[in-house]
């Protein structure tokens, strides 16, 4: 998928008029830019309209121009290096509030998961969560932080979870040798994608076991081993991605299955609550000196 637009501009170039020949070579050599310019400042870049622009993505296929931007936005995703996200993010951001900037951001990104995600899917996938008789959960480089947190909440719920570790990559199939058709993986992957991840799914596809993927878009390199998908919206902050919103998403697995499992993880947690008491698990904020509280 990745560089099916710049394949896209390839093959229609010719047939191009004089002013969409422009923005065509302009988005070639400058996508990383030309992903988060306005139609209007495209175009002035350029040399050409607004309208022109607009024109642009249409005859290529698209329902608009912002249709085009967010094709472009989702390529340069997973090519951009670090260094040129710091770049990107400074031409963005500038001189601005940063906090106001990336705080909006995540909001707006976890309102859109909200909207797009599938309901039946969502169900989906919890019920085939409940169904399995051992819970692998995968997640690699920056993911490994969401999966960490997933293994910690379903570990309170379940017996059988494996949080795999992917420091090593044969110890990593070792740790999934026994997956089979009874066992189901939850995979997370965003931008920048790991090849870690697309091949251990391979594995576990092999193997029969249902996949779970969490991941920012149908078209992500683990979308296709999915028997559910669920997609949470990521964009770039900087170095880093935003993973606001697949975290919200997270946290909505995490309460349907307690609210699903409700009796169960009632029990639990009372059991728990009496070990953590016993042993000064958490430190209880009446034992705190006065001024520690404020």
């Amino acid at each position: 998928m990745q560089d099916s637009l710049l394949t896209t501009l390839n093959i229609n170039l010719k047939r191009l008029s004089k002013g969409h020949k422009k923005i065509a070579a302009y988005i070639a050599e400058n996508y990383d830019k030309a992903a988060f310019m306005t139609a209007a400042a495209l175009g002035s870049k350029v040399g050409v309209s607004e309208s022109t622009v607009v024109r642009f993505a249409t005859e290529l296929g698209f329902k608009g121009y912002p249709a085009l931007q967010s094709e472009l936005q989702q390529m340069i995703k997973s090519k951009l290096t670090a260094v040129q996200r710091m770049e990107v993010s400074q031409s963005l951001i500038g001189d601005g509030d940063i906090i106001n900037s990336v705080l909006t951001g995540d909001i707006e990104l976890i309102r859109e998961t909200a909207e797009r995600t599938s309901r039946t899917d969502f169900q989906a996938a919890l019920d085939a969560i409940n169904r399995a008789r051992r819970i692998y959960i995968l997640g690699v480089r920056s993911s490994a932080a969401l999966a960490s947190f997933l293994a910690f909440y379903f570990n309170l719920v379940f017996d059988s979870v494996v949080l795999v570790d992917t420091a090593s990559a044969s110890e990593m199939y070792e740790q999934m040798l026994r997956i089979n058709e009874q066992d189901i993986c939850i995979a997370i992957s965003f931008p920048r994608y790991s090849k870690q991840t697309v091949n251990a799914l391979r594995f576990i596809d092999d193997r029969g076991a249902a996949i779970i993927a969490i991941t920012d878009t149908e078209k992500s390199p683990i979308a296709s081993f999915a028997d559910h998908l669920l997609v949470a919206r990521s964009d770039m902050a900087s170095v880093v991605d935003s993973l606001t919103a697949p975290l919200s998403l997270i946290n909505a697995l995490i309460v349907g299955v307690t609210l699903s499992r409700r009796d169960e993880v009632y029990e639990n947690f009372n059991t728990l609550e009496s070990i953590w008491d016993e042993y000064q698990v958490y430190e209880k904020t009446e034992d705190l000196p006065e001024d520690a509280k404020q």
